[in-house]
């Protein structure tokens, strides 16, 4: 009798998923950065305005506006008076001869639709005083934009409204 011998082939390993798996990450990641470039190539990039020198000069005249009142002797003194509701705008006594003219604005950054303008009318004393009661409670700008003398000052102090 003859015996047959039948050879069975080796149990097959488990294949290793790492190949597939590093793959996919590289194939995630080049989509990625495709769409990121994408995204980059379609958005505006306007850095610069139409009228920007306009925009610049403006901006340096404010600034010196700024240095001129900073280098005022007495300052202009911009005071809040919650008891009362009123604001009190004192220029400088160099100041109030010269005809002040100008305009006090106030600015809700919270709210635009409350901003409002009111005229700079100081006294002889170079004095006005502004009732606040028509301000809404919370934080609120007062920029000060006048010119005396052919010269213009601005000054901006924050002031919180309550209750």
């Amino acid at each position: 009798m003859t015996t047959l011998t039948v050879n069975k082939p080796a149990p097959a390993q488990p294949r290793s998923l790492w190949p597939y798996a590093i793959i996919a990450a590289f194939v995630l990641f080049a989509g990625f950065i495709g769409y990121m470039v994408r995204q980059a190539m379609r958005s505006s990039v306007d850095l610069v305005s139409k009228d920007y020198y306009e925009q610049e000069l403006r901006h340096q005249q404010r600034m010196n506006a700024v240095a001129r009142t900073a280098a005022l002797a007495q300052g202009v003194q911009v005071t809040y008076q919650l008891a009362e509701r009123r604001l009190t705008v004192q220029l400088p006594a160099a100041l109030a001869g010269q005809d002040p003219s100008g305009q006090v604005q106030f600015f809700r950054p919270a709210d635009q639709t409350l901003d409002f303008t009111v005229p700079l009318q100081p006294d002889a004393a170079g004095r006005q005083q502004l009732s606040t009661a028509r301000l809404k409670p919370g934080y609120w700008r007062v920029r000060l934009d006048f010119e005396a003398g052919g010269q213009p000052y601005f000054v901006e102090q924050s002031i919180v409204v309550g209750n």
